[in-house]
């Protein structure tokens, strides 16, 4: 069992919580009144928007050292919503394994909505999380998690990948807004 600490408690961060505990770990999810209690999570999944990540990592950059963290962000432009804010050969992740060097950092459900996250499936497929990450040890662990909360997963390589799930992830949810897809399908694998 591992103890899973969620910063956000927004439908993203709801719908993970669900898929934590229902595998049998223990989870605690933080919501911005929170900002006082420790994180204690073994595994810390950031489930903020991409512009919260800087006032997270300046209440809370001492109590990531070492953990697994795991950034669930789409780095887009929230004005527009028609670009990334990130450099085109970078990622949201990158940027933040930079500023926690002692951290190991994961990119994960950024290609999933709540609504299939919770659900299970994305539209007739059971839902897959998409997970990139240099550390075998932590990929496998957050693997370990989310499989056993009843999701598939995939090992989508290097923490380099990251840079093109946040493009697919911009790419959902621009045809998600645009009433292209569904919330409650979007990218699925078979």
């Amino acid at each position: 069992m591992t103890h899973v600490s969620i910063i956000g408690s927004g439908n993203m961060g709801q719908a993970i919580s669900s898929v934590v505990a229902k595998g049998g770990n223990t989870v605690e999810l933080f919501d911005s009144t929170d900002k006082d209690k420790p994180v204690t999570g073994d595994v810390v999944i950031l489930a903020v928007p991409y512009p919260a990540i800087d006032q997270v990592l300046a209440d809370r950059a001492d109590q990531l050292s070492g953990k697994v963290v795991v950034d669930i962000t789409n780095p887009l432009n929230f004005e527009t919503f028609d670009s990334l804010v990130v450099a085109a050969d970078g990622s949201a992740a990158a940027e933040l394994a930079e500023r926690l060097p002692e951290a190991k950092v994961l990119k994960a459900f950024n290609t999933t909505f709540a609504a299939t996250v919770a659900s299970g499936q994305a539209g007739q497929v059971p839902t897959t999380v998409l997970i990139a990450g240099d550390d075998a040890d932590a990929k496998a662990q957050f693997a370990g998690i989310v499989s056993d909360g009843g999701l598939k997963t995939v090992d989508a390589g290097s923490l380099k990948r990251a840079r093109e799930l946040e493009a697919l992830g911009f790419l959902q949810l621009t045809l998600a807004v645009g009433e292209k897809v569904e919330w409650t399908g979007g990218f699925g694998l078979v």
